[in-house]
C-alpha cells in the first residue's frame, strides 16, 4: 500500500522523554489524501505530537486538525467540515498486543502493532482524520432533495408511521 504522508519517527530516535513533533502534509499529499478517502479537497491536514517509549512501546499523544471539503451523500454538493481530534497510541512489537484477557480501563489507549523501524507519524494523522469524519454528511437541501424522490424520513418509515397514516384515513370526515 503506498502512504501517501509518510513521516516516520524512526525508533532508535526515541527516548524515555516527550519529544514534540509537528507533520504538516504538502498540496499533493493533501490532494492524493483526498483522493484516498473520497473527499472533495483537504485543505490543511496537521499534526502535533508527543513521542515518547514507555516499558509496553512507543507512546504518541497529541492533536490532528484539517480542514476538508467532503460532498454530500444524498445531492453531491460541497460540505467543509473542521477537524480536531485528540490521538492517544501505544505501538507495539508485532505480537505483543495479543493477550487472552483486557481489562479497559480509563487510562486504555489503543494499540497499534509497529510495521517496520519506526512510527509513522504522517499515517497516524491521516488516518486519524479520516475516522473523525462524518461519514454520511447531509447538505441543507438533503432532505427535500429525498422526500421529492419518494424517500421517507426515518419517523415515517419507522413502525409508527403506518399507524399514523392510519389515523389520518380514520379520522378524515366520510361523505
Amino acid at each position: 500500500m503506498t502512504v501517501e504522508f509518510s513521516r516516520i519517527e524512526r525508533l532508535d530516535t526515541i527516548g524515555g522523554e516527550d519529544r514534540r513533533v509537528t507533520v504538516t502534509a504538502d498540496p499533493d499529499e493533501r490532494a492524493a489524501l483526498a483522493r484516498r478517502f473520497d473527499l472533495v479537497a483537504v485543505e490543511r491536514l496537521e499534526g502535533e505530537f508527543a513521542v515518547r517509549r514507555d516499558p509496553v512501546g512507543v507512546l504518541v499523544r497529541g492533536t490532528v486538525r484539517a480542514a476538508v471539503v467532503q460532498a454530500c451523500s444524498v445531492t453531491s454538493d460541497p460540505l467543509p467540515a473542521t477537524i480536531d481530534e485528540p490521538v492517544a497510541l501505544r505501538f507495539v512489537a508485532p505480537g505483543a498486543g495479543e493477550e487472552d484477557e483486557i481489562e479497559l480501563g480509563s487510562d486504555s489507549i489503543d494499540t497499534v502493532e509497529l510495521d517496520g523501524g519506526g512510527v509513522d507519524l504522517g499515517e497516524t494523522a491521516a488516518e486519524t482524520m479520516a475516522l473523525a469524519l462524518d461519514p454520511f454528511p447531509r447538505s441543507p437541501r438533503a432532505e427535500t432533495v429525498l422526500r421529492e424522490a419518494g424517500v421517507l424520513s426515518e419517523e415515517e418509515a419507522g413502525p409508527f408511521g403506518a399507524l399514523a397514516g392510519l389515523r389520518a384515513k380514520l379520522a378524515a370526515p366520510k361523505d
